[in-house]
């Protein structure tokens, strides 16, 4: 039987406009630029993250109904920091870690309980539910409140409202940010809680900054750009985010600078596409959003009429997915001679939840991604 599914990004239908559900953006808790060097956090040498660095990345996480998936997730990738090779160090979290607005109480039980034992650092951008305000709250609060207290705090201590976790809170600058480790560069953005994104020009002029700022770092570091908002996506769900497209897209050619990956969340499942550029190159824009909330997204049909081909996008294809499973990735960035690649293994569960101690973790998807280099690697932290 023939697949009538899409094999490349599409866009919803008849979306109503819902920018003036934007909210302001809160005081950051840093300095410009918003930097967070990674040995900050682990306090010891960095040398040997100096040729390989592994790290985990999901999305949406959260779930205000109940989902039997979201603590297996989580057990799953703690299992991957036990005494395996490419020991992950660190989790970066691609947003919607509670559901359905971002409130303080909802944060033990949908995020810290699950995440309790994972024994390595967990960084994260925010969501748009995180950042979303319950109407009906007694207790009034601005928009990222518990966000900032959990993760831009100005120093590392228990959770104030942790009940008891021992998590400690994070001490990321703002809520866009740039985390820097030995062999990457993470971009961290905030789209706001609309469904396909808002971002200030505020912002816009930062992450300009930061883009320029790590082309000058390119032999060293990859550049990976991070955002909650697919910009592409073929499910039927959120489809692909055509303000999200523009964002990038015109921030790309003002600087001249390409990212070597973009990382999103946001749809509840795992779509890899790949992007031609115009001089031959390949960039991944990697959706991982099966994290646990308790749906799952579908890719779309091509009878569906609810959907549409993203026009003049011939040159990115969805070279795979997985719509039917709860999942994670389990990422390497790595030094072979003097060139640095990419190395993505995208684990999942078995579809239906049986004993928690029969839901072991498969890999699903694996690819390699050389890494475009403009001048000879370098590391300083290798020194």
């Amino acid at each position: 039987m023939k697949d009538l599914r899409y094999t490349r990004p599409i866009v919803l239908k008849d979306v109503p406009d819902d920018s003036h559900n934007f909210k302001p953006l809160p005081v950051p808790s840093g300095s410009y630029p918003y930097r967070l060097a990674l040995q900050e956090v682990l306090q010891t040498p960095l040398h040997a993250l100096a040729r390989r660095m592994s790290f985990h990345m999901v999305g949406d996480t959260g779930s205000a109904r109940h989902s039997d998936f979201q603590a297996v997730i989580a057990t799953a990738m703690v299992q991957q920091t036990d005494g395996i090779e490419n020991k992950p160090s660190f989790l970066y979290h691609l947003g919607d870690i509670v559901y359905n607005h971002g409130e303080a109480h909802e944060y033990p039980a949908q995020f810290l309980k699950h995440y309790e034992d994972y024994p390595a650092p967990i960084f994260a951008i925010a969501g748009n539910h995180d950042g979303d305000i319950n109407p009906h709250t007694e207790v009034p609060y601005q928009s990222l409140d518990a966000f900032m207290d959990v993760f831009c705090d100005t120093q590392r201590r228990p959770i104030g409202f942790g009940m008891g976790s021992k998590r400690l809170s994070m001490i990321q600058p703002n809520v866009y940010w740039t985390l820097e480790t030995p062999l990457a560069r993470f971009i961290g953005l905030y789209a706001n809680v609309t469904k396909h994104g808002i971002i200030t020009e505020e912002q816009r002029q930062w992450f300009l900054s930061e883009l320029t700022h790590a082309e000058e770092h390119r032999g060293e570091q990859a550049i990976i750009v991070c955002i909650h908002h697919a910009p592409y996506s073929a499910d039927t769900n959120h489809g692909s985010s055509l303000a999200m497209i523009s964002f990038l897209e015109s921030a790309f050619e003002a600087t001249g600078v390409r990212p070597d990956a973009v990382f999103s969340g946001h749809v509840h499942n795992y779509q890899r596409f790949e992007r031609k550029e115009e001089d031959g190159h390949i960039t991944p824009y990697i959706v991982s959003g099966a994290g646990g909330y308790a749906d799952l997204h579908t890719i779309a049909c091509t009878d569906n009429p609810r959907v549409g081909s993203l026009p003049g996008r011939d040159d990115i294809e969805l070279v795979a997915y997985c719509d039917r499973h709860f999942g994670f990735l389990h990422m390497t960035i790595e030094r072979v001679k003097e060139e640095l690649q990419l190395v993505g293994k995208y684990y999942c569960l078995p579809e239906v939840f049986t004993k928690p101690e029969l839901m072991q973790a498969t890999l699903y998807d694996q690819f390699t991604i050389p890494l475009k280099r403009t001048r000879p690697a370098y590391n300083r932290f290798a020194e």
